[in-house]
Order: C-alpha cells, then sequence, then structure tokens
C-alpha cells in the first residue's frame, strides 16, 4: 500500500462523471494532488514555448519548412529513446527521473534567448531535440507512477482528471501563450515556460512514492547494465500478454489519422482565410482542448466504468472520430468546422484516457514503465509518418477537403478491427 493512503480514509464510490469525486480525490489524496499539479504547471508553460518557437522561426525565416522540422524535432526523440526510457523508469527512482528532467529542462528552454540570427536556426531544432527526450523520459515515469499513488479505485478518476487537464492547458495555455508572446515578445514566453519547470520540480519534491522491487540477479552483465536485459523482458512481457498487446496499439490506431492535426492549420488558414484575419487554427485547437476535456467523462456517464465498457466505448469512439471528419471536410464556415473538431476529439480523447487506464490497471508495477514507454514510441513514429504522408499529399496537389476524407476513412480500419476482436462478451 502506497505511503499516502490513510486506512481510514472513506473510499471514493462516486462515479466519474460526478464532480464531487473528484473534490473527494483532491482532499484525500495528497499525493495524487501533487502529481497533477506539477504535470498542470508544465503542461502549461509548453503551450507558451510552442507559440514562442513558432513566432521565432517566423522572425528568424518566414519558412513553414521551418516549423516543420521543429514539430519532426518534437516527435522523433520519442519513438528513439521511448525503449530505454521504459527500462529507466521500471529500474531507478521515478520520482528522481521526474525532477532530474524537469530541472535540466529549465536550462535547456532558457538556452532558446541565446538565438539572435537566422544563422541561429539550427540550435533551435537542437534544443527541441533535447527538450523533447528529456520528456521522453519523463512522461513514462509519471504515468507509471500514478497507480502508485492512487488506489484501483481511484484510477478512473485519475486518468478522466488527467485527460481534462491536458485539454484544458491545450485551449487555454496556447490562447495565453499567444497572448504573452504577442504582447511582451517570445522571450517572455520562454521564461514563464522555464519557471513552469522549477515548480514542478518544487512540487514533485514533496511526492513519496514506493520503492521499486529489487532484482535478485547476483552479478549484473552488461547487457543488465546497459537495460537489454530488462528491455528483452519487458517485450516478453508483452508478448505473453495479448491483452496489453492490443491496448498498447489504440493510440496508434488513432495516429494512423494523426495528420488530421496538420489539416486544423491548413483549415484555419487557408480553407477559411477568407473569413478573417490569420490565426484562426487558434480556434480549431481550441475546440479539439475543449472536446477532449468532456469526451472521456461523458462516456463514462453513458457507458458505465467496467472493463467491458470501456472497450465498447474506445471502439465506438474510432466511428465517431471518422463521422466528425468527414463532416468537417465538408464544412462551409469556420463555425461548422470547429464544432465538428469539437466532436471529433471527444471521441478520440476516450481512446486515450480508457486505453490508457486500461493499461494502468492490466500492467504489473515493474513493467509499467516500460509498457508505456513502448506506447509513446510506436505513437509518436506512426504520427509522425501520417503527418509527413499529409504534407507529400497537400504538396502533390491533392485538395484538403479530399484529403481529409482519406484520413476520415482511415479511422475505421483501427475501429473495426477493435470491435471484431472485442465483439465476444468479456
Amino acid at each position: 500500500m502506497s505511503e499516502h493512503i490513510n486506512p481510514h480514509e472513506t473510499k471514493i464510490t462516486l462515479p466519474v462523471s460526478d464532480w464531487r469525486s473528484y473534490v473527494t480525490l483532491f482532499r484525500q489524496n495528497r499525493q495524487y494532488r501533487k502529481l497533477w499539479l506539477s504535470g498542470v504547471i508544465s503542461q502549461f508553460g509548453n503551450w507558451f514555448n510552442y507559440i514562442a518557437v513558432f513566432v521565432l522561426l517566423n522572425q528568424l525565416t518566414g519558412s513553414a519548412q521551418a516549423v516543420s522540422w521543429f514539430l519532426i524535432a518534437k516527435f522523433l526523440p520519442t519513438s528513439i529513446f521511448g525503449p530505454a526510457a521504459g527500462v529507466i523508469a521500471d529500474r531507478f527512482s521515478r520520482k528522481t527521473i521526474m525532477i532530474g528532467c524537469d530541472i535540466l529542462r529549465i536550462f535547456i528552454v532558457l538556452a532558446f534567448l541565446l538565438i539572435k540570427r537566422p544563422e541561429h536556426v539550427w540550435i533551435v531544432y537542437v534544443l527541441a531535440l533535447l527538450q523533447e527526450t528529456l520528456w521522453s523520459f519523463a512522461d513514462p515515469a509519471r504515468r507509471a507512477s500514478i497507480p502508485n499513488v492512487c488506489r484501483p479505485e481511484e484510477l478512473n478518476l485519475a486518468n478522466a482528471l488527467g485527460g481534462a487537464t491536458w485539454s484544458v492547458m491545450l485551449a487555454v495555455g496556447a490562447a495565453l501563450g499567444g497572448f504573452v508572446t504577442g504582447w511582451f515578445g517570445w522571450q517572455t514566453a520562454i521564461i514563464v515556460d522555464a519557471l513552469t519547470f522549477l515548480v514542478s520540480a518544487l512540487l514533485l519534491s514533496g511526492l513519496h512514492l514506493p520503492a521499486l522491487k529489487k532484482k535478485t540477479t547476483s552479478k549484473p552483465t552488461l547487457y543488465d547494465y546497459l537495460g537489454i536485459t530488462d528491455l528483452k523482458e519487458g517485450c516478453r512481457y508483452v508478448k505473453n500478454h495479448g491483452r496489453v498487446r492490443l491496448l498498447l496499439l489504440i493510440k496508434s490506431g488513432w495516429a494512423l489519422s494523426g495528420g488530421v492535426l496538420v489539416m486544423l492549420t491548413i483549415f484555419g488558414e487557408q480553407v477559411f482565410a477568407s473569413e478573417g484575419k490569420s490565426g484562426q487554427s487558434g480556434i480549431l485547437y481550441s475546440f479539439r482542448g475543449i472536446g477532449a476535456a468532456i469526451g472521456p467523462i461523458l462516456a463514462w456517464r453513458l457507458l458505465g466504468e467496467s472493463r467491458r465498457a470501456m472497450s465498447k466505448g474506445i471502439g465506438i469512439s474510432f466511428f465517431v472520430s471518422s463521422i466528425a471528419y468527414l463532416f468537417f471536410s465538408q464544412s462551409p464556415t469556420l463555425a461548422w468546422a470547429a464544432f465538428f473538431v469539437f466532436i471529433g476529439h471527444m471521441a478520440g480523447s476516450v481512446q486515450w484516457v480508457f486505453s490508457t487506464t486500461m493499461l494502468q490497471k492490466e500492467v504489473e508495477d515493474q513493467f509499467r514503465g516500460r509498457v508505456f514507454a513502448a506506447e509513446m514510441a510506436l505513437l509518436t513514429l506512426i504520427l509522425s509518418l501520417s503527418t509527413w504522408a499529409t504534407g507529400l499529399a497537400l504538396e502533390s496537389g491533392i485538395g484538403p477537403r479530399q484529403v481529409t476524407i482519406y484520413l476520415a476513412l482511415m479511422f475505421l480500419v483501427p475501429g473495426t478491427l477493435w470491435t471484431w476482436i472485442n465483439r465476444r462478451p468479456a
């Protein structure tokens, strides 16, 4: 039992859809509150960083290709370092990993302030790679720690709140980041981002996590020191647990159509450009965040919180995403487009939150870091390929609306497979 749990506390029995459940979770679980707050603050700063770097690149180069390379630099590290990050999250103190990554990111983010001239643009890509590499190690440690500070009956609440938090930070953090950058300059936004990592590290310093189980190997080999033994052990674990293998692929199934994120920018800045000034893609991204915040809570309320209910919800959500983006592709106005983005990402967040919750319940603690790291590595790899293919299609002359139709139909592939695999009663 985790150190934070008081045996005299009342267990949470309210459903995920009841707001009183979250009040109870925060009041009773002080350790989760610290972990959650640190994540909120660093996520908030991340969106400041994104907006600031986009403005910096535009000032230095005015090139859309420069922005593309920045995004590629953000995607690659998780695909490359994900497996190693999982091994480390299962081998060393997860609290130390999270704090260490926060402190190092303070200095990396502040280094953006050294970039002054166009010939310094390459430094942007290097810093983005370093920053995202540290995130690749911090994220598996954070997600693997949630079951360490929460009871089983609290996991649905914690993951619903985590998904909603990310969504709200997307909607609010990007908007405020744009405001601060516009009024005070991109340098101010960078400083704010650095400060958020400092605050996050201070919050995590008071976190109590149970010690990981020590291995009984009497004489470590070179493979042990390099983490190869642990990585092979993790692969065997996934191979021998079919349910875990399936859950690992859910987010990657969504990523097959991940190019829709590119289309939010194209529709906002090009398709609906005649409706107003530039920056309208921010409206679509905000509705993405709002929809993602509501989706899992609404799905839990309508379908229930059992494993079978969540499996059903995942299947339905793929079809909802497909329909929403088919309508998005034909939207006559920005307002209609925003509405369908809202619906599409309500469904997308159901897949994310439900699959995360089910994995946390399914995977043993000593393997959890490796499983989550592998999941993110596969997700970012497929997302990168989908984004690249989307850009290639647009460059070849295929219209934005037609490209979006193709992406929307791709959602049907993982949705059909998941529904067929789970057709039998649980």
